[in-house]
């Protein structure tokens, strides 16, 4: 391909696509002069795209891409053109027409949840297929947030009659004996990110009203030993913290009607040295099970500040160093 000077054109008669494709003080064209080295001027209703010539073109992909997206009725964001950018630059272009998704809920404001990413869209379509679904991954991927939106349709669909939320409350540097409060304070800290999904999907009200009820649960993992959960949405979050004879004994609570989410990223595993990984040895045990699926996302599915993408590869650069690889 040609790498000298090129320049591209583009007309976009929709005014109103324009707005959305330049952004909030065109936020969106500043990342794509920036990520893919051209330069993009307006002039009415058209685009010029200026640079090297075989970075002009990849522009002009992606442009027409997104354009495709708002006449779907798809929304732009920084994250999913930075996803989008990503696919182009990997000669996966095709594939951005599989980033519009339905929608799996509404948050209480009105807001709609959907997959960002190919990826998520493979998650979310095993937790529609599958009775127990593994999410593995790195932060930022969406894996408790996409679960909880996924429990919260289907009580509201009257699939399930509750959602229980868990987590094993291992001891990543504090004590718990040395935190205030009784008990539930002393665990609190452990489920505070599964509180703040819900209080941002449900609202901080109806939240507290279906906690009340007993429609949802959030508790330690150890709260869920002698139990049978029928007719249950159940999400184990952080599940890499969990122990192989725990992780049996979360699985093997499942009821009737019920269908359970396990969550966890196996480079972030706080056990004592020496104790072996519940998420990891489940992975290996369970694979294959008809009705069970195993998903892993990677640092492509990062829906979080792209600086999460690229603080997630250095350490794996590191690690991977380390051992020597």
């Amino acid at each position: 391909m040609n790498n000298g000077y090129g320049e591209k054109s583009i007309q976009i008669h929709n005014f109103q696509y324009m707005i959305e494709l330049f952004g909030n003080f065109d936020e969106n064209v500043k990342m794509i002069e920036e990520r893919l080295g051209v330069d993009i001027i307006a002039r009415g209703n058209e685009i010029k795209i200026k640079g090297a010539a075989e970075r002009t073109i990849l522009a002009e992909r992606l442009i027409n891409n997104l354009i495709d997206m708002l006449k779907k009725g798809e929304q732009l964001s920084t994250q999913n053109i930075s996803y989008a950018i990503g696919l182009v630059m990997a000669g996966q272009e095709d594939k951005i027409k599989d980033l519009g998704n339905e929608v799996i809920c509404l948050t209480h404001r009105g807001k709609q949840i959907r997959s960002k990413t190919l990826g998520q869209k493979i998650y979310i379509e095993a937790m529609k297929k599958c009775d127990i679904v593994f999410s593995i991954g790195p932060a930022g991927t969406g894996k408790t947030y996409l679960a909880i939106a996924m429990a919260v349709s289907a009580m509201r669909n009257r699939e399930v009659t509750r959602i229980i939320l868990t987590r094993p409350a291992v001891e990543a540097g504090e004590k718990l004996g040395f935190l205030p409060g009784d008990l539930q304070d002393k665990v609190d800290p452990y489920l505070r990110p599964l509180y703040d999904a819900l209080y941002d999907i449900l609202g901080g009200e109806t939240y507290a009203k279906y906690r009340e009820r007993g429609v949802i649960e959030v508790a330690p993992l150890a709260y869920m030993r002698g139990r049978t959960l029928d007719d249950s949405f159940i999400i184990l979050d952080e599940a890499q913290n969990t122990t192989p004879e725990q992780m049996k004994m979360f699985l093997t609570r499942m009821g009737f009607g019920s269908k359970i989410v396990v969550t966890g990223d196996i480079t972030q595993i706080d056990l004592p040295t020496g104790k072996n990984s519940g998420l990891v040895e489940a992975t290996k045990i369970l694979k294959g099970i008809k009705g069970l699926d195993i998903v892993y996302l990677t640092e492509k599915d990062v829906v979080r500040h792209h600086m999460v993408q690229k603080i997630i590869l250095a350490y794996d650069r590191h690690n991977a160093k380390k051992a020597g690889k």
